[in-house]
């Protein structure tokens, strides 16, 4: 799985370390712990779409009514659901060795920073979903920043990952 070179690479006159070792393990873990988390997320929020909890949510006669309550649902599943695709994609990607993996990976990282915040900005609008954040969700910002920090400098920087990513 990974190789050590003194010299050049066959085939892509690239020097030193390359394969999926290394600092690249964790990335593997994580697109996976990723995936099985949205899928998760995901068979978890499905209940919320039955039309009892909708009409609870979306109806203004309803004591939990908010305008957000709907589109807050149904991008947060989409996400979710795009998430899921995209892991599997950067996971067949990255297997393959391709090019545009650390592209995608930056993607991922910066695109999970980004759109969390703005779910939490749209989600924080809502009274009772406001009163029920226990910090969790910041604590998850947090983390996904410095994940940011660590992991899109490494792909745009790493010898590894220049001479893993080729084909």
């Amino acid at each position: 799985m990974e190789t050590k070179l003194q010299g050049n690479q066959p085939g892509t006159g690239r020097s030193g370390v390359s394969g999926l070792g290394g600092w690249l393990i964790l990335v593997q873990i994580g697109l996976y712990a990723t995936l099985i988390i949205a899928l998760y997320e995901l068979v978890v929020t499905m209940p919320v779409f039955s039309p009892e909890t909708w009409n609870m949510i979306t109806s203004k006669e309803s004591e939990y009514y908010h305008y957000l309550w709907g589109p807050v649902i149904v991008y947060e599943t989409a996400y979710g659901i795009i998430l899921s695709a995209f892991c599997v994609f950067i996971l067949i990607d990255f297997y393959a060795r391709k090019a545009i993996v650390p592209k995608l990976m930056i993607i991922f990282y910066g695109g999970s920073l980004l759109l969390g915040i703005f779910d939490y900005i749209l989600v924080m609008q809502i009274p009772l979903a406001r009163e029920m954040e226990d910090g969790s969700t910041v604590q998850a910002l947090i983390r996904a920043g410095f994940t940011s920090l660590i992991w899109i400098p490494y792909f745009l920087k790493s010898v590894r990952v220049k001479n893993t990513f080729v084909r």
